[in-house]
Order: structure tokens, then C-alpha cells, then sequence
């Protein structure tokens, strides 16, 4: 059965979702009338904004469904971008656009392919225009000239900034959390795992990175003895980090890639915990960066994230 796809634009899509905020619950004339646009337009960014999770629809009405709508209530462009591009990340149809843009550097061949394997109701022009528009928005595509467009992971960085800038309190960095690590957030510990990431993310956010990234380890640590109660794995002898996941190669609980993922999140705990001692194997001490403390927490997400999928059956992401 053809999944239904919605044009739009993602200046739109966010005009919308700050209608849908203002309001909590509210119609599709009160969105056109909020925020001036036609049937049409109104109807189709609601229904784009809804399909990547922003919003939720009940009959006729709209209400917010993802913690990180507020975040675009924000007269600051690379604010609401950067919280874009998190949901994007888990945005089936433009995952897979992405994918085959890199694949095959043609914007139109990307779309009439994910067209087909998501078996996509648009024409794929509809679906390029509106996937350029989220990719070029939020950065996550940029545009050579000519009708060319490139993949790009250049500014991301940057972007994670922003939305740890955008945590003001630890309510918000929980919500950041759980939007990172997607619908398996509801399966993990909330004072073990979620609290203790939302906690590591504003201290990254305030220049704290050794001590953000020895808080978001611990919770990893934490988070992969539930796991291995969960799934049988022994854990007993296994003191530090990448020892704990090394147990979860057995009976290939957890496959090797997402193990070896896990292994960069252990490779920095270890170097910040030399803190100001010489480590042997560079014969210096290890300065984990401010930029390092804010992606050691989004890669812990994923990697939560990713161990989820395998323990759910689902489709991998990394």
C-alpha cells in the first residue's frame, strides 16, 4: 500500500508547528488564519509536520506530539534548523533520499529511487522539492549550483551547539534526550540513563566536557546493565565500559558495528579520566575538547538508540 507524502516546504512546516504550539490543540483554520496562508499550504505543511513527529492529529485537530516543538518558538533561524535536523535524522523519506543522493550525486534519480523503495504516493518532483527544501533548510544537504546538491555533515557540529544551546534547564535537555533516542527512550531508565544524559548535555552546553562525558559514560554503564538483564548477558568481571560491551559480542547479542560504536564512547571515557595524569600510550595529558563533550552525548543517544533497534528487531541506525 503507498505510503502518502505531503508537499511542503520547511519554512512552512515550522510556521505551523509554532501555530499548533501556541494553541496545543487547535484546527486547520485556525492555522491558516495564525499564520496567513491558504487551504492548501496549511494543510500540507500540517500534514509533513505531523508525518516526521511533530505534531500528532486526532480527527481534525492538531496538538503538539514531540517535547522539541517549543524549541521553535524562536526568532533565532539556526535554532530552529538544528532542531529540525534531529527529526529529520529520523525521517524515513529523507534518510533514504540522502542515502541514494550520495549514491548517485542526481537529486532526481535520489528522489524517483526513494519514491519507488518507499513505495511514496507523490510524483517525484514533489518529493525532491519538498526533500531539498527540509535538506537545504536545515543543512543537511547544500546546494553546488546548477540544480546539484551534495550531502553535508560539515556544520553539524555546529548544529549540536545550537541545540544545546536551546537546553536551558534540565527539562529540556530531557526532552532533547528522549527526542534523540527516539521511541526506545520509553524502555530506558529514567533517573539511570535519560537524567543523567539531560545533566551531561548542559554541562557540555556550559564548557564542562570532561565532566559531561564522564556523567554521559556512567550512564551508558548503566544503561548496558539493564540491557544484559534484559537480554542474559553476564556481565560479571566486566569493570569498565568497553570490557561491559565486549560481553555483549557473545551469541552476537549486540553485532559488531554497533560494539564498535560503543567502543569510541569508552576510547573517550578513558581519556578523560587520565584528567591532568600523563597517559602512557601518547605520553601526555588528554584536553577533551568543548566540541567532543557535545557529540560524545548525541552519540551516546545513537548508540542507545541503535541498541534498541537490535534488542526491537527494527531497522539499524547509527
Amino acid at each position: 500500500m503507498p505510503r502518502i507524502f505531503y508537499q511542503s516546504t520547511a519554512e512552512l512546516l515550522v510556521q505551523v508547528a509554532e501555530a499548533v504550539c501556541t494553541h496545543h490543540e487547535c484546527d486547520l483554520q485556525f492555522v491558516q488564519d495564525f499564520c496567513d496562508l491558504s487551504n492548501a499550504q496549511a494543510s500540507g505543511a500540517l500534514e509533513l509536520t505531523a508525518d516526521i513527529g511533530l505534531i500528532s492529529k486526532d480527527g481534525n485537530k492538531f496538538k503538539p506530539d514531540s517535547p522539541l516543538i517549543r524549541f521553535l518558538c524562536t526568532p533565532d533561524e539556526s535554532r530552529k534548523a538544528a532542531i529540525l535536523r534531529v527529526l529529520l535524522e529520523s525521517y524515513e523519506p529523507f534518510v533514504k533520499f540522502r542515502e541514494r543522493l550520495l549514491a548517485t550525486s542526481s537529486v532526481d534519480t535520489a528522489a524517483q529511487q526513494t519514491k519507488v523503495v518507499l513505495e511514496l504516493s507523490a510524483h517525484r518532483e514533489e518529493i525532491k522539492d519538498t526533500l531539498i527544501s527540509l535538506g537545504t533548510y536545515t543543512k543537511a544537504i547544500q546546494s553546488e549550483g546548477g540544480g546539484r546538491y551534495t550531502s553535508n555533515n560539515n556544520n553539524l557540529t555546529n548544529q549540536l551547539h545550537e541545540i544545546a544551546d536551546s537546553c536551558g534547564d534540565l527539562s529540556d535537555a530531557v526532552a532533547c534526550i528522549r527526542t534523540e533516542i527516539g521511541d526506545y527512550s520509553d524502555s530506558v531508565d529514567r533517573v539511570e540513563v535519560i537524567q543523567p544524559l539531560a545533566s551531561a548535555l548542559l554541562k557540555a552546553r556550559n564548557n564542562l566536557p570532561t565532566e559531561a562525558v564522564a556523567e554521559a559514560a556512567t550512564a551508558i554503564e548503566s544503561y548496558l546493565a539493564r540491557l544484559a538483564d534484559r537480554t542474559g548477558v553476564n556481565l560479571a568481571g566486566a569493570t569498565g565500559l568497553n570490557s561491559r560491551l565486549e560481553k555483549f559480542r557473545c551469541n552476537n547479542v549486540l553485532p559488531k558495528k554497533i560494539v564498535e560504536s560503543g567502543k569510541y564512547l569508552g576510547q573517550v571515557r578513558n581519556a578523560a579520566d587520565h584528567g591532568v595524569d600523563v597517559d602512557p600510550d601518547v605520553g601526555a595529558v588528554w584536553e577533551i575538547l568543548e566540541s567532543t563533550g557535545i557529540q560524545y552525548i548525541f552519540v551516546a543517544c545513537s548508540f542507545i538508540r541503535a541498541c534498541g533497534a537490535r534488542e526491537n528487531d527494527e531497522i539499524f541506525c547509527l
